[in-house]
């Protein structure tokens, strides 16, 4: 966010992210896909630019 300029306050009033969802980014929580599709393209990036997959189980 930081490389594009782009503020959390930018993400909750420019592009409707809600509060509950830049929380749960913030803290590693559950988030949609579909929320992670929406930031790759609000940050033009790649969603492993952004996340990545951590194993919880074996």
């Amino acid at each position: 966010m930081q490389e594009k300029g782009i503020t959390k306050y930018r993400l909750r009033e420019k592009y409707n992210i809600e509060q509950k969802t830049l929380n749960r980014l913030k803290d590693n929580d559950n988030v949609e896909t579909k929320t992670l599709d929406r930031l790759c393209e609000i940050l033009d990036c790649n969603l492993e630019d952004i996340a990545t997959y951590v194993k919880t189980h074996e």
